[in-house]
């Protein structure tokens, strides 16, 4: 098992978090319909995400017990990869304008990287980062070479 092709996030509310990711550029494909989406898979490259209700995420995990919905940093951060500086403050700021909320200015980090974070309508937290000798393959994916 060394692969990950699914990243399901649940949403408190499927049709605004749908809208914010397509403000963002996201292309979608709605099971469902536009008012009332059962899921929205998305169509980008790399890992797929998919938007589904919080609630219905936490019962199929466990239907007779689901696990506790609670609010604050879930530990899991999810991270846009830039190919510039630029580019990092432009997907910040298109974030900020679809109705995220920036957690971190772009800055220059203590990595050797330039970068900041937002967090979605749902809470998530989004790293946008760029480093000048990052490659990426033909997927737009990044390569990881050995250290």
């Amino acid at each position: 098992m060394n692969r990950l092709n699914l990243i399901t996030l649940g949403t408190r509310d499927i049709v605004k978090s749908h809208q914010f990711f397509k403000e963002l550029g996201f292309d979608t494909s709605i099971r469902g319909t536009e008012s009332n989406p059962a899921i929205i898979f998305f169509r980008n490259e790399g890992t797929r995400i998919a938007l589904y209700p919080l609630e219905e995420l936490a019962k199929d995990i466990d239907e007779n017990k689901p696990p506790a919905i609670s609010s604050g940093f879930p530990g899991i951060t999810l991270a846009y990869n830039a190919k510039s500086m630029e580019e990092v403050d432009e997907v910040l700021k298109k974030a900020e304008s679809a109705g995220a909320t920036i957690q971190k200015a772009p800055k220059k980090t203590d990595w050797g990287g330039y970068g900041g974070y937002f967090t979605d309508l749902d809470g998530y937290y989004w790293e946008v980062a760029y480093v000048e000798d990052w490659e990426f393959d033909e997927s737009n994916m990044l390569i990881i070479n050995d250290v």
